[in-house]
């Protein structure tokens, strides 16, 4: 370790001060190691479900707090427990509420009890869902489990800042940006840098040279399994070399630090700070030598896989022990004084444990109580008193009593008076309606908007036309729609493979970025989870980015932070981070495995979350995105890819008209049968209608618009009313998204009710179409499959008047 006046000389601080500061440091350490102890101690006696904490971490953690600035932006993993209780954002009962899971977003402002403890997140909104100003307060992204899963969020919280401070005009900038100034500071474990997203981000950052700080806390293990099985060379630093800048060539600039050494740990963070913030190169910070002193999590101990003499190295380079040792040896702190911190610290962390167990255990005690009160009453005038007793004991019998504990028994106990009428009855079913209303929205809220700028509440606004208006390339609609938006939007970006010099392989925005520059309509290389991770973070730092994916198929590759990031944030965080991206793409009627797939059913499940447009043409497409912007939501447009050439009429008010979320069309009357579908298949089914009519048939077409959300006005179940006959028609596979909107039709709508015929479906086949036109044919419906199956359910209902074709 570097001496104390070394530490010290250069700092415009005395050394007392100093002293006070490391000290202060130390307790904070403390504190959080106890807080780690005493969690692993509650999973395993099972007042709390899981642990996963940041013993062994404490020290680096204090450094990294100490180089972090308002208005900076965190996007880590499980373990940086320490970093937050140094920045004021995390308290000793707050930790506990997370680990109890309390739903009461006041005991615990992580995640109101939906993520496991160790997962951390700051409110970037108030009560009304409007933004805060983040340039006020230290900020961290909501963490999320799946591993190295925070990185490409961390690539676009680092963007953000680039963009402000490049970019003008932009609306509220000064809410989220002081210039640009702003570093996104990422961790991860050593491990984790095995992962694909850590060095696809890696590698983009260099591209892209944003402010963004990475840390790799580095303790040779991942779960259990060494180094020698993660990483080429056992050394993450030592392997990114090649990314390391020049006087020739931009790149990062790579630091190696010790874990337990505090001087040098806050030289370090501190030079990797001002270099990110002032000049916008990105900085890795390898992190060494750190121990786990409790193992990877409370699901197993490390003793079964670490030598020995690994655990003694362990206990003598514990970043909090090598601190105290250094503490001593500088002056700094006596025995006395550290012993009497370290008695403090065990106090602070019983308290605030028993402080946070008694907040959780409230309301389902004084729930408790109630119910049992009732249950005594409804046995009095039961005849199956003695059940009903039996089941008011067990609960009373539960000690440390849970919500759905309480719930259950309520719901048991009505079993036994299905045949009686009393007041008490009534009351507990009063009880136990009410118990559901307020207590359902704990775990299930949030999932999309509850804000006045939700994208539902956008109302619709209808292209308009001159009456000279010229039929053109539906790429034009919205190539010039994207014009209107860049030119009133200021904070509207676009980025993706061949997005920007070309104007996108269909020309969709050509000549965009010739006009607004390469800021705001840029290409990226070929990275589909990165491009989704730029779109979150900027997303989550007020800007309004739209990240375009060039092909359906090619959104497999960003499935999984679209799933796990993107479409749990907001409710994740119980409505306190939001990050209203719109992610572009394209397919449809392709040919070929690989361009062919249409995986809306999945997409459609995983999802959820996330608004999910498919509409027919490119007037409509623009409508959406137009949508999309009024509102504060994310969304994905998959546009037609075979649509671009076709014409359509250019509205006259471009940029203004909106297509809403969540309302069918119905593009073609019929009294005979609804046919139900959606983008390019639409085109198929229309051709299918008419020669239907040819013979007798009158379909009624309809155009689903969105998959999530799906016909909120339920005019669906209107058209199958009034024809008694419906087939789901589509391009995905069987039981994909055909099988998902039969299910809304059919279990929400009740149009079953209304059905003279049994409801069907008519999809592709099971496989991705061959190469060639003919594999389109042989794979998907076709218009003449679609006639025979309409035409195969009246020759059922009428084999007289519809006699069989063949």
């Amino acid at each position: 370790m570097q001496d104390t006046e070394t530490q010290v000389k250069n700092k415009d601080i005395s050394f007392e001060d100093f002293k006070q500061q490391v000290i202060e440091d130390y307790k904070t350490a403390v504190i959080s190691r106890e807080c780690s102890l005493l969690g692993r101690r509650e999973v395993l006696t099972g007042k709390a479900k899981f642990g996963i904490f940041g013993d062994g971490k404490e020290v680096p953690q204090l450094a990294l707090a100490k180089a972090f600035k308002n208005g900076d932006f965190r996007s880590g993993y499980y373990r940086d427990q320490t970093f937050m209780m140094a920045l004021g954002l995390l308290s000793v009962q707050e930790f506990f509420a997370g680990l109890y899971a309390n739903t009461d977003i006041e005991h615990e402002p992580m995640a109101g009890g939906r993520q496991m403890g160790g997962h951390f997140g700051t409110h970037s909104l108030n009560e009304d869902g409007s933004w805060k100003n983040l340039t006020e307060q230290p900020n961290s992204s909501a963490d999320i489990s799946p591993t190295a899963g925070q990185m490409p969020r961390l690539l676009g919280l680092a963007q953000a800042s680039k963009i402000y401070r490049n970019v003008d005009g932009i609306i509220e900038a000064n809410k989220f940006s002081v210039k640009g100034n702003e570093v996104a500071w990422g961790t991860i474990g050593n491990a984790s840098t095995s992962e694909g997203l850590f060095w696809e981000t890696l590698n983009a950052a260099g591209v892209m040279q944003v402010p963004m700080v990475i840390s790799v806390w580095d303790d040779e293990y991942g779960i259990s399994v060494p180094a020698k099985y993660q990483t080429t060379k056992e050394n993450i630093s030592e392997i990114v070399k090649g990314f390391q800048r020049d006087e020739d060539n931009d790149g990062y600039e790579i630091m190696v630090v010790n874990g337990w050494d505090y001087p040098s740990l806050m030289e370090t963070y501190e030079k990797a700070g001002e270099i990110s913030r002032e000049k916008h190169i990105p900085v890795l910070i390898h992190v060494v030598q750190l121990t786990q002193p409790q193992g990877h999590s409370t699901s197993g101990s490390h003793e079964r896989y670490k030598s020995k003499e690994r655990l003694e190295w362990e206990k003598e380079y514990d970043c909090n022990a090598q601190m105290r040792q250094w503490m001593l040896e500088s002056d700094i702190a006596t025995e006395e004084e550290l012993a009497e911190i370290e008695k403090e610290a065990k106090k602070e962390v019983r308290e605030g444990k028993k402080a946070a167990w008694n907040a959780f255990g409230d309301q389902p005690k004084k729930e408790q109580k109630k119910v049992i009160t009732l249950l005594n009453d409804l046995a009095e005038s039961s005849e199956n008193k003695n059940f009903i007793n039996q089941l008011k004991k067990e609960l009373s019998e539960i000690k440390n009593v849970q919500k759905f504990e309480v719930l259950r028994t309520a719901r048991k106990a009505l079993r036994y008076v299905i045949n009686e009428d009393s007041s008490a009855k009534t009351e507990l079913q009063n009880w136990i309606s009410n118990f559901k209303e307020i207590t359902q929205p704990e775990y299930s809220s949030h999932l999309y908007s509850q804000s006045e700028w939700s994208a539902l509440n956008i109302e619709e606004v209808k292209p308009s036309y001159d009456d000279d208006a010229e039929e053109v390339d539906g790429r034009l609609v919205l190539r010039d729609n994207f014009d209107k938006i860049f030119e009133n939007k200021p904070e509207t970006l676009i980025f993706g493979e061949d997005t920007g010099d070309i104007g996108d392989v269909n020309q969709g925005l050509e000549g965009m970025q010739d006009k607004y520059g390469e800021f705001r309509v840029s290409d990226a290389g070929i990275r589909e989870a990165t491009i989704l991770g730029q779109g979150i973070g900027m997303a989550m730092r007020g800007l309004r980015p739209i990240a375009e994916i060039q092909y359906l198929d090619y959104i497999l590759y960003a499935l999984q932070i679209m799933s796990d990031d993107l479409a749990t944030l907001h409710y994740r965080t119980k409505g306190k981070q939001k990050a209203p991206l719109i992610v572009r793409t394209r397919g449809h009627r392709l040919e070929g495995i690989w361009h062919s797939g249409s995986p809306m059913g999945g997409i459609t499940h995983l999802l959820r979350g996330i608004h999910i447009a498919v509409p027919r043409n490119m007037t409509k497409a623009a409508g959406f995105y137009n949508t999309l912007l009024e509102g504060d939501e994310p969304g994905l447009i998959v546009e037609c890819l075979n649509g671009y050439r076709l014409k359509e009429k250019m509205p006259n008010n471009l940029g203004e008209f909106r297509t809403p979320l969540g309302v069918v069309e119905t593009i073609r009357e019929g009294k005979d049968i609804t046919l139900v579908s959606y983008g390019s298949t639409l085109r198929i089914i229309e051709e299918a209608a008419r020669d239907l009519a040819q013979v007798g048939i009158e379909a009624e077409i309809i155009d689903v618009q969105t998959l999530l959300p799906f016909d909120r006005n339920h005019d669906i179940v209107k058209s199958v009313a009034k024809t008694n006959r419906l087939l789901v028609i589509d391009e995905d596979v069987p039981g994909g998204a055909s099988a998902y909107i039969l299910s809304e039709i059919l279990d929400n709508q009740n149009a079953y009710l209304h059905l003279d015929s049994k409801p069907q479906t008519l999809t592709a086949k099971a496989h991705r179409p061959a190469y060639g036109t003919d594999g389109d044919y042989f794979s998907k419906p076709s218009a003449e499959d679609i006639f025979e199956k309409v035409y195969e359910i009246f020759n059922e209902v009428n084999p007289s008047k519809f006699p069989a074709i063949g």
